[in-house]
């Protein structure tokens, strides 16, 4: 059973419906759209003499993040490329033109959720977004009545259905049956992330990109926000999200390195538009897409499952049960990957076992840092002052297929504090009482992404990857 909704939601909610009442890139491919993709930091408030904060608070939204999505319950021309940034709260970012004329807008770019939204109209709220680095009062905004062809979504249109179902009568009560001209807007809607949520109501605009218009594109207009500073571009398996809206055959990024800190580095995150058959690229291994068996749960059907085969430390396998590994039919299990988090995550017995692996191979040439541990969050926490040659474990994803996603170290393990203290960057939730398993086992965060050229082949259901640099050469 859900946990019934906060003071926030609630207030959420009363505001909403208070604002409601008052609103009547190059590309040279023509087959392709890149977009600049960066890592987006929002530092949360420390000291800074505190060398574990940012670890630590990576970790709690890695953790926060995972449970989100694992007790979510919902019921021309062919290529762009965008840049895409790193942000300081372990995410990345993309700039997005929608409107007429075409108004920028930042997003996060979230494989694990489907809708497109952004801060939208002057009267744009965003509740505890006071981060050190952000200024509630200049976060950009949509302003819908600067746009000629933006126009509210009616409820009758399919559109709606994509997000509140394709019952007319049940999310528009108060049309007719009989009706076809009904003039009420689709619902308001309200969204719950891991660190936050969201509302507003959902708009038809165009979204630009050189030499590509997307005509009638929904995207959700937000007032109102919770810890959501920033809009986010849902790239999951929903029907409202940008890849399903533009038809997208594939689409593919590199991770820059993040330090939370807000480097001006980016990326590309490059959308493929139309067909390239089989093609595989150059330098990737490949591991089908796989579907969750469950229909009890809508929002399972959004995530990206892999089949995970093995986790091998050091060359040795470790022994992970076969019910974490693959869904079951409630739905429970599997692997996904997810640009959204930030730390891979993994179910508390999963996460035991590799970490237990990992203090087996190393507890004999290094202490553990338990102090470390406590600080940041992170276990387990190994002291490596005084050494001057530091061998570690090789870490090793195997999917279906025999496809190996080998992680660099640095992947997995970071330094924290004086860098005399290096610490493993996969989470575990408390672990207390019984383990059971609720939605995916394994979470594959952005932080084991970097520099890995990804690419999600929606044509031919299938994730590659392969070690890459991505950082620009200048």
């Amino acid at each position: 059973m859900a946990p019934p909704p906060s003071s926030s939601y609630i207030i959420t909610v009363f505001l909403l419906l208070s604002l409601l009442s008052h609103i009547a890139f190059t590309s040279s491919n023509p087959n392709t759209i890149t977009l600049p993709l960066s890592p987006l930091l929002i530092k949360p408030h420390s000291s800074d003499s505190d060398p574990f904060h940012s670890l630590k608070f990576a970790a709690s939204a890695s953790l926060t993040r995972a449970h989100h999505l694992k007790h979510r319950n919902n019921n021309s021309p062919s290529v762009a490329t965008t840049p895409a940034y790193p942000k300081s709260y372990g995410g990345y970012s993309i700039d997005l033109n929608l409107g007429t004329p075409p108004q920028t807008s930042p997003f996060v770019l979230d494989t694990g959720s489907s809708l497109v939204w952004f801060p939208c109209t002057s009267r744009y709220l965003c509740s505890h977004c006071n981060f050190p680095n952000i200024d509630t009062t200049k976060i950009p905004t949509f302003i819908p009545k600067n746009s000629s062809t933006a126009k509210l979504l009616g409820c009758r249109n399919p559109k709606c259905g994509y997000i509140f179902g394709s019952d007319v009568q049940f999310r528009c009560p108060q049309c007719k049956p009989e009706s076809q001209n009904c003039s009420l807007t689709c619902p308001a809607y309200i969204i719950q992330y891991g660190l936050g949520s969201t509302a507003g109501f959902l708009l038809l605009d165009n979204l630009n990109f050189p030499g590509k218009t997307v005509p009638q594109f929904l995207v959700g207009c937000s007032i109102l926000s919770i810890r959501q500073p920033s809009g986010i571009a849902g790239f999951g398996r929903g029907q409202e999200s940008l890849p399903s809206q533009m038809n997208l055959k594939r689409f593919s990024y590199c991770l820059v390195s993040h330090r939370f800190d807000d480097t001006p580095q980016s990326s590309d995150l490059v959308l493929q538009i139309s067909s390239t058959g089989d093609t595989k690229t150059n330098g990737l291994s490949y591991t089908p897409f796989r579907s969750n068996p469950s229909t009890n749960n809508p929002a399972f059907k959004e995530y990206y499952y892999l089949t995970l085969r093995k986790v091998i430390v050091g060359g040795k396998d470790v022994k992970i049960p076969y019910k974490f590994l693959e869904p079951g039919s409630d739905g429970n299990g599997g692997t996904i990957v997810d640009s959204g988090s930030t730390f891979t995550f993994m179910e508390r017995p999963v996460y035991n076992l590799v970490a237990q692996e990992f203090v087996k191979q190393l507890e004999k040439n290094y202490s553990r840092a338990e102090d470390a541990e406590t600080q940041s969050g992170l276990s387990p926490c190994f002291n490596i002052s005084g050494v001057k040659t530091v061998t570690f474990p090789e870490l090793t994803f195997k999917f279906k297929g025999g496809a190996k996603m080998t992680q660099p170290l640095q992947n997995y393990f970071s330094l924290v504090g004086d860098a005399e203290v290096v610490c493993l960057t996969v989470v575990s939730d408390g672990g207390a009482g019984p383990p059971k398993t609720t939605g995916p086992a394994i979470i594959l965060g952005n932080y084991q992404q970097q520099n890995f050229y990804i690419e999600y082949d929606l044509e031919n259901e299938r994730f590659g990857f392969g070690p890459r640099s991505c950082r620009r050469k200048a």
